[in-house]
């Protein structure tokens, strides 16, 4: 068995999303598995059944969601937490591949509210899979944090860079 955490190849697929909500509460919903478990890779799909978050930079996190009567588990680790900033984890789901993927999160103060900008380093042919899954949950987020709003609000880009690009 062979496990890649090589971030250089792939392709960048991003997601934005702004929220009424303030940096400080979206960064924390997170980290808390309590609230973690209500939209974090919760999909049509499946429903959560097992959230753990060791919430610091060299943590973990390990969840569990329920498809189609089996389970799929969703594993990584944090390698930079910057708080109501930015997150840096790495992310496995071992049932589709045993690749770690690179996943970062910007909250962006905007007012009382911010915006949220998620970029996952993945393979070229899953970008626009891995985007249309990241919108749905932050949707989920938002409703979990009270924000009741079309789906317009956010929006996907699969952008085409490869390599080094670091986002803030």
């Amino acid at each position: 068995m062979t496990i890649s955490t090589d971030f250089e190849q792939g392709i960048n697929a991003r997601v934005s999303r702004r929220f009424r909500a303030s940096p400080q509460r979206v960064f924390d919903a997170w980290l808390d598995s309590r609230i973690a478990s209500k939209w974090l890779f919760a999909t049509a799909m499946g429903q959560i059944v097992c959230v753990e978050i060791d919430a610091r930079a060299g943590g973990w996190f390990y969840i569990v969601e329920r498809r189609h009567g089996e389970n799929v588990e969703h594993i990584g680790e944090y390698l930079e937490i910057v708080r109501s900033h930015r997150l840096v984890f790495t992310l496995s789901v071992e049932k589709y591949s045993l690749d770690f993927e690179r996943v970062t999160v910007a909250f962006d103060a905007r007012g009382t509210g911010c915006e949220l900008t998620l970029t996952h380093k993945t393979k070229p042919e899953l970008a626009r899979q891995v985007s249309h899954g990241w919108m749905r949950m932050l949707e989920g987020l938002a409703a979990v944090l009270g924000e009741s709003s079309p789906l317009a609000l956010a929006r996907a880009i699969a952008a085409p860079t490869r390599g080094h690009e670091r986002t803030a």
